[in-house]
């Protein structure tokens, strides 16, 4: 995973099986085709952030992160059950930040919504 425009801070602060979701606000990174929708689930592997070489002098810094199969969801029909959203007329603001922590709940209704085919909550361990 990258987040932050590739900042190493932000992925110091995840911990080895911290759980994540991708939202993706667009169709194409600074596109301005409207996506609003969570993209990808999984959960952070144990090794440390690292960089990678993306051309043209970009080495941002990554985390591994196993993710999980699952389906791209709208945010829409979730605003008013995520923790997060329910009731805030501006909920897209933080997303602004890059990261941010949400609930348990939260975080299981994505996956649910997406589909996820998540491990059994007693087998989260990384895997190639």
């Amino acid at each position: 995973m990258q987040v932050c425009h590739g900042k190493l801070a932000p992925l110091r602060r995840i911990k080895p099986q911290d759980r994540v979701v991708y939202y993706s606000p667009t169709q194409e990174f600074g596109g301005k085709v409207k996506l609003q929708a969570f993209t990808a689930i999984g959960i952070v592997k144990a090794d440390p952030p690292y960089q990678f070489d993306m051309g043209g002098g970009f080495i941002p810094f990554r985390r591994d992160v196993r993710w999980f199969p699952a389906q791209e969801s709208s945010i829409s029909p979730l605003l008013g059950e995520l923790e997060f959203s329910a009731g805030i007329k501006n909920w897209g603001y933080q997303f602004r930040f890059g990261l941010f922590s949400i609930s348990d709940h939260d975080w299981r209704l994505i996956a649910a919504a997406m589909h996820a085919e998540l491990p059994d909550t007693r087998d989260t361990a990384d895997r190639a």
